[in-house]
């Protein structure tokens, strides 16, 4: 059986360490806390877990920090979370299983990484991390800020899922400032931004509402063409949502149909490609677009996936475009086929209960 240290980097995370901590530590021959300079009661939390909870001088480098937690562990591989992140019993006991049969010849373990969720529980925004590495390949973190462990050999991919539980808002809102604010220092500087850096820039403007300045960034991202191909799918719909922001409808096209150009179109694309034309009435041409949704089969790639874009949401904007056409069977079928995913969504059951009445006021 192979021996784990858990590596994480931490700053007043009193409200998410614990539960953290207490879900993986069945799984965890070491734990090493690097603190970059918490206020609250994190320190505190962490020594009732470990004795290895080491100070770290903060120096707007997210990579540098990470790097010296890993430079602390001593077993065989090391294991890297969040303060947010969890993991769920089911997946606890995969871990377990992992553990115990895994091969020596592995370099990396990725691993699914669940970061939102519908109302029910289900995971709706997912993708894939390398999450496990072994000690002795001596994998560094890169990038001051949306850092990345540079892995490589021997990788398996495991159906184990690390669930990110947000923290409240106010502490969202401050992590996501300090982004922002250490990339523009960097612009400042005069530093030359990678390809990269110039795509997760461009994410931050966007979620500071920065929307026309962002996609001059996407834009410099794609422009370079050497960015990780799900990066470059991912740009070309950020790029759409700015425009959609900006009332540029388009421009939202135009990014929406570039992305094909990377890829088969992903099911996101085809959805928000099919609800423009639903919003311009011209169904038929959105049936198109839904029903790609629902037949593309991706391959396992280790992008973002949601799951809703290629399960109930085309099936649910189906029923309307069948019913606007006046094909009530299909229209009917397709809210069936919605059912199946979000049995207990509003939209769904009116539509049964419409169809209900539809059909026994036809009959009488």
């Amino acid at each position: 059986m192979c021996t784990i240290t858990l590596c994480m980097i931490v700053k007043n995370e009193e409200e998410v360490l614990h539960q953290c901590l207490s879900s993986v530590k069945e799984i965890c021959d070491e734990i090493i806390i690097v603190d970059t300079g918490s206020t609250d009661k994190t320190k505190e939390i962490a020594k009732g877990f470990t004795e290895k909870v080491i100070d770290f001088q903060w120096i707007n480098d997210f990579s540098a920090a990470r790097n010296f937690a890993f430079s602390h562990a001593t077993m065989d591989y090391i294991l890297w979370l969040d303060a947010d992140d969890i993991l769920l019993k089911e997946d606890l006991q995969k871990f377990k299983t992992l553990k115990k049969d895994l091969d020596v010849s592995i370099d990396a373990v990725s691993m699914i990484y669940h970061t939102a969720f519908d109302e029910y529980g289900n995971p709706t925004f997912s993708f894939r991390r390398n999450r496990l590495v072994k000690r002795e390949n001596n994998f560094k973190w890169i990038g001051p800020v949306h850092e990345y462990l540079e892995v490589g050999g021997n990788i398996y991919t495991a159906d184990i899922a690390i669930t990110h539980r947000k923290s409240d808002k106010n502490y969202q809102s401050i992590q996501s400032d300090r982004n922002l604010k250490i990339y523009e220092e960097r612009l400042e500087s005069g530093e030359e931004f990678t390809p990269r850096d110039l795509y997760y820039y461009a994410n931050e403007l966007k979620d500071h509402a920065q929307f026309q300045k962002s996609t001059l960034y996407y834009q410099a991202f794609l422009a370079t063409k050497k960015g990780w191909v799900e990066d470059e799918i991912r740009a070309c719909i950020n790029m759409a949502e700015c425009y959609r922001n900006l009332g540029n409808v388009e421009k939202e096209k135009e990014s929406l149909v570039m992305s094909i150009c990377y890829d088969v179109p992903r099911p996101e694309v085809s959805c928000r490609l099919g609800d423009l034309y639903k919003g311009k009435r011209n169904f038929k041409k959105a049936i198109i677009w839904y029903r790609l949704a629902l037949e593309i089969v991706e391959d396992d790639h280790q992008g973002f996936k949601q799951e809703a874009y290629s399960t109930w949401y085309p099936h649910l904007q189906l029923c309307v475009c069948y019913w606007e056409i006046g094909d009530i069977g299909l229209a009917e079928e397709h809210n069936t086929q919605a059912k199946k995913f979000r049995p207990n969504d509003s939209k769904v059951k009116y539509n049964e209960e419409f169809f209900k009445n539809y059909k026994k006021n036809t009959k009488g």
